[in-house]
């Protein structure tokens, strides 16, 4: 199924090709049609699924339409809950993607910073709000938000929002929502306390349910590199020196640390190029075009830049910045080892990065390999420095092949959608 078979309007259309995307996922292909129908539903799906444009691209086509008689100050009328700043701002990302032909205006508060800038944007009005519950909770009792209007009201991560501690604040949340509303409820897993208040929210929900997150892992054969940040580039230059890695994805956190690695690599003879939202759309469609037909060998992306890569044969993904969201490690792996094939990710963490490390090793349920390169000593000796009452930590073995060694070509996949 292609996106146009779901029924979405030109401008919705015209935004999911510029992000690159033709194939919608398995939610996205489910959920999409529900939404659109106005009816409550029930996911049960990860981040890193496709899920956030699951509800996105719908929520966007339902106001957009309303938008065009709609006249005078935007009221509030899509509200996404959802447990972290950095998931609310992901979540923010996707409605400026999927938005940007719409004319409709969102907003994204979070807690951890000054209200101000948020209060002044919010007086302007907006038509979607996504927020984490306490900063909610706060501009609500100061009477800077009211959800008098709110058509449409999504809870993202329920089973996380639990965990952190968030659902009083969430039912003091709902008392405040019109009661004639749509509901959008989407949690991982389905504990006794959450499923009541799925329970309690919904009306006659229609029910998704996608493969766990997990199990993309479990596809991927994984390695990680204890290593010093100021080691890692050189690290990744005697990586990218074995011809038989062929097209690799290198993800980074920064936009200028993209350019920098890619510029640095280009310096070593080998070609790269950067994938970010500071650069053109021509010159995204080029590096895209280049590194998909094979005359571009390393592409060096952040994650929101990265979406929609579709790329046949793709083998490698390399996080040389780990990502602080652990989804988002499980979605960066998944470019590779799709339509059941395996695939190798490789990962290079820094002392300030092994509580990521620790994150992603609690949602996949899985230890990842750690593999010796030439550094290491160096970063052993950070490692107990940062940590003086730490055991000394013994690497494990890498397994006897070769991490590296290129698949036979029967072991490819012909294509792989995100």
């Amino acid at each position: 199924m292609q996106f146009e078979q779901l029924g979405l309007i030109a401008p919705i259309l015209k935004a999911v090709k510029a992000e690159g995307y033709t194939t919608p996922t398995p939610i996205q292909e489910q959920s999409i049609p529900i939404v659109l129908k106005g009816k409550d539903l029930l996911g049960c799906a990860q981040t890193g699924t496709g899920k956030t444009a699951a509800f996105a691209i719908p929520i966007l086509q339902q106001l957009y339409k309303e938008e065009t008689a709609a006249q005078g100050y935007k009221h509030i009328r899509a509200l996404i809950l959802t447990p972290t700043r950095e998931l609310a701002s992901q979540i923010g990302d996707s409605f400026k993607a999927y938005g940007r032909h719409t004319g409709l205006k969102h907003d994204v508060i979070f807690g951890g910073v000054p209200q101000h800038k948020q209060v002044i944007s919010l007086r302007n009005g907006t038509d979607v709000l996504i927020a984490t519950p306490g900063r909610l909770l706060d501009l609500m009792n100061q009477g800077y938000v009211y959800l008098s209007h709110l058509e449409v009201f999504v809870l993202d991560e329920a089973d996380r929002m639990l965990d952190m501690g968030f659902i009083n604040d969430i039912k003091k949340i709902i008392q405040e929502l019109p009661s004639e509303r749509q509901t959008l409820f989407f949690s991982a897993t389905m504990p006794p306390k959450i499923a009541q208040l799925a329970n309690s929210l919904l009306y006659k929900p229609e029910k998704v349910t996608v493969t766990p997150v997990s199990s993309t892992a479990e596809r991927v054969e994984q390695g990680v590199y204890y290593i010093r940040k100021k080691d890692k580039q050189a690290l990744l230059e005697m990586i990218l020196k074995n011809k038989q890695i062929d097209r690799t994805i290198v993800f980074t956190q920064t936009k200028h640390g993209a350019d920098r690695i890619a510029k640095n690599l280009k310096k070593r003879g080998i070609s790269a190029d950067a994938l970010h939202g500071d650069k053109s759309q021509s010159s995204r469609e080029i590096a895209l075009t280049s590194f998909k037909n094979g005359r571009l060998r390393v592409l060096v992306a952040t994650d929101i830049a990265a979406r929609g890569i579709d790329v046949d044969a793709l083998e490698h993904v390399i996080n040389y910045d780990l990502p602080n969201v652990p989804e988002t490690y499980v979605h960066r792996i998944g470019r590779t080892g799709r339509a059941g094939a395996s695939g190798i990710a490789l990962s290079f963490c820094d002392n300030e990065e092994r509580a990521y490390l620790k994150s992603i090793s609690r949602l996949t349920k899985q230890e990842i390999t750690v593999l010796k390169h030439p550094f290491e000593e160096a970063a052993l000796i950070e490692a107990r420095n940062a940590n003086p009452d730490s055991p000394r930590p013994e690497p494990r073995r890498p397994k006897p092949r070769n991490m590296h060694k290129k698949r036979n070509q029967k072991d490819k996949r012909d294509k792989i959608d995100f």
